[in-house]
């Protein structure tokens, strides 16, 4: 047995069996490896940056790690923006890299480079295979890593000639560490706090959001009177007809300071406090008022769910009755496209049990809050603010979530820094419909040239936020992909496309003409 061969069988021992790869020279023994075992399903992704979010989307729904496999510094650098997006998200993930034989870096080939000085700004684990004899123990601790609570990234660096050398074997993952709860103290003081009186806002993130949790929170709510918020970019949340509504904190500063600005005590739960997305000239970066205590009861790596059951026994919440959305389809619109038409439309014809995978920046700020009613759905989201998440996100979601539709809501401009996940929705027959929004400009930069003043921008400011000269075609690009497409100029149009979309098994792409 090879060093490469132990890797896998340690993934697979580890139940990690699901590889999102972009291979190159120096992976070909772990290339050939994955092929002698197929219970490992591989999937190819035609740009890095399409292997780590799939990586991510599947890891939100799947609960648990795949594995990423990349060609050397570069390719590790190609992928590393929506590592950084599973990181602020916290999804578990194992990164494999491939670099040259130990002997040949001496010579400085073309593609040497400091990986683990490219991996280390976006892991929480970096090691470099040293020995064949330690691949097996190597790999082990990586998905031990990537798999504690909440979820962590994990890069391991495998050289070409530890892949190719003997070696002694797969090893065993160690279980992971019970996750802790509050001190009961702590658990007494917050019950105490919400049982005052004093406004106080719950601010839920990560496992929090899950059904049963949210329930609990709800009961808490209903007990107590205090609100439960979401913050702005979340893992995942369970929502729709039947489920605890949440909202989220809001992008403008404005606005997410006037909804924070009443609450006397915030009490985070597997959240971090809201902050500004950016810093602008006069504008706080804060956003709860000075005048609002901070409270972390329990951050992400904590048994959420036994958090919230705890705080819900101290304020004798367990019976009370939490509020929940119902079920309201409205009617589909018709005349012209506007944001608001497509949120209603989203709310009347989504499926029950899809997975909407949101990357609709500008256009898509009331389309959650428009589908709390919805029937019962999962939603994920951009995490950590960099761009082209959306069409990877929603391709690994649905190979983390098989038999349940998946709605990818997809800004143009964010869409084309990984378009080529729709080739890979394709190959798979992913059943995904997509919404592209085409506006064909960086619409939320030209509000952000605003901000800053800039009322009239010239040209080489206009140049850099449009996309236009030439107008981007999605149909036609989705077909050279070997997705279907169709565009839509009403909203007649969109909902027809809509039903097509969600009634065809297999991917399947909407140009939004905005």
């Amino acid at each position: 047995m090879n060093g490469a061969e132990s890797l896998v069988k340690t993934l697979l021992a580890g139940e990690v069996d699901v590889c999102f790869a972009n291979p190159g020279t120096s992976e070909m023994h772990f290339v050939a490896a994955l092929d002698g075992h197929p219970d490992m399903r591989c999937i190819l992704g035609l740009h890095e940056t399409v292997v780590t979010g799939a990586a991510d989307g599947y890891a939100r729904m799947a609960d648990k790690p795949a594995v990423t496999l990349l060609h050397l510094g570069p390719g590790l650098g190609n992928g590393l923006a929506n590592i950084h997006n599973a990181r602020r998200a916290r999804s578990p993930m194992v990164n494999v890299v491939g670099e040259h034989a130990r002997e040949h870096k001496a010579y400085n080939a073309p593609l040497t480079t400091d990986i683990e000085g490219i991996a280390r700004p976006v892991s929480d684990w970096v090691r470099t295979i040293a020995s064949p004899d330690t691949v097996g123990r190597d790999t082990a601790a990586a998905i031990q890593a990537a798999s504690r609570r909440p979820g962590q990234i994990s890069t391991l660096v495998l050289p070409a000639d530890i892949a190719w050398s003997p070696s002694n074997g797969p090893a065993a993952v160690e279980p992971a560490d019970a996750a802790p709860v509050p001190a009961g103290a702590e658990i007494d003081r917050i019950a105490a706090l919400l049982k005052s009186g004093a406004p106080t806002v719950l601010l839920l993130g990560d496992g929090a959001l899950r059904e049963e949790p949210l329930n609990m929170a709800g009961r808490i709510a209903a007990k107590t009177g205090c609100s439960l918020l979401g913050p702005l970019s979340n893992k995942r949340i369970t929502r729709g007809a039947g489920r605890v509504a949440l909202n989220r904190v809001p992008y403008v500063v404005d606005m997410a300071r006037a909804l924070l600005e009443p609450f006397e005590h915030m009490v985070i739960i597997g959240a971090r406090e809201p902050v500004a997305f950016f810093g602008y000239p006069e504008s706080p970066s804060r956003l709860c008022p000075d005048s609002c205590r901070i409270h972390r009861l329990a951050d992400a790596s904590f048994d959420l769910p036994a958090t919230l059951e705890a705080l819900a026994d101290a304020v004798g919440a367990r019976q009370a009755a939490p509020a929940v959305s119902t079920l309201d389809r409205p009617a589909v619109p018709t005349g012209e496209i506007d944001q608001d038409k497509i949120a209603l439309m989203i709310a009347a014809m989504m499926p029950e049990n899809a997975v909407v995978a949101d990357e609709s920046i500008t256009t898509g700020r009331m389309f959650f809050p428009a589908t709390h009613t919805a029937p019962p759905h999962d939603w994920v989201q951009i995490t950590g603010g960099a761009i082209g998440i959306g069409p990877p996100l929603a391709t690994g979601a649905a190979i983390g979530a098989p038999g349940r539709k998946v709605v990818s809501l997809q800004a143009d401009g964010s869409g084309l820094y990984s378009a080529q996940a729709l080739w890979t929705q394709a190959r798979e027959g992913l059943d995904v419909t997509t919404l592209v929004f085409a506006n064909h400009s960086y619409a939320i930069l030209q509000g952000e040239m605003r901000k800053v003043g800039v009322e009239n921008p010239g040209r080489n400011a206009i140049d850099m936020l449009s996309l236009d000269r030439p107008r981007i075609d999605w149909v036609h690009l989705a077909k050279g992909y070997g997705v279907n497409a169709a565009r839509a100029t009403s909203m007649e149009e969109l909902s027809d496309a809509f039903g097509r979309g969600l009634a065809e098994p297999g991917p399947y792409l909407i140009e939004v003409a905005m």
